[in-house]
């Protein structure tokens, strides 16, 4: 149910995006100010990413999801946490939930394995929906992160 929420979230708000301006008198969209910090370790053909969610405000968000992608295929069977779903071969997508103004979110680890054991993998996080605020500063929750096979977190 959560993905599903998920998903008609993410298609209101390209309708949201893409209304313009609106009508006089229509109620602003909320803005807020997602950023994302972590950490990605790589050993083999497994990745674990683990990441805090922040809200700088200045409005609360209802519900908020993350996207994960890398530059290599995932392997075909996955065992991910509850409230991620697989979206492509590269790519999974999480909820977060809700995030108060000045608030950090509940932390969340994620485990993939890849189809392959890569020497080093890009990792993109990015924000995939904030319950329909509008977040205008992108440069703190849209990030890449290499991530080498050495054991060692690489911190974003």
């Amino acid at each position: 149910m959560r993905m599903r929420s998920w998903v008609l979230g993410a298609c209101g708000a390209l309708v949201v995006a893409g209304g313009g301006a609106g009508p006089a008198g229509a109620v602003p969209v909320p803005e807020a100010d997602l950023a994302l910090h972590g950490s990605a370790v790589m050993t083999g053909d497994r990745v674990e990413v683990s990441l805090t969610p922040r809200n700088g405000g200045p409005a609360a968000t209802p519900d908020a999801s993350v996207l994960l992608r890398w530059s290599v295929p995932l392997a075909e069977t996955q065992r991910l946490p509850q409230g991620c779903a697989r979206t492509d071969e590269r790519t999974v997508v999480c909820g977060i939930g809700a995030l108060a103004v000045d608030a950090a979110g509940e932390r969340l680890t994620v485990a993939v394995r890849l189809k392959e054991q890569p020497a080093a993998v890009t990792l993109e996080v990015d924000t995939a929906w904030l319950g329909g605020a509008v977040d205008r500063d992108r440069t703190n929750d849209r990030l890449k992160v290499l991530v080498l096979d050495t054991g060692d977190a690489y911190a974003f």
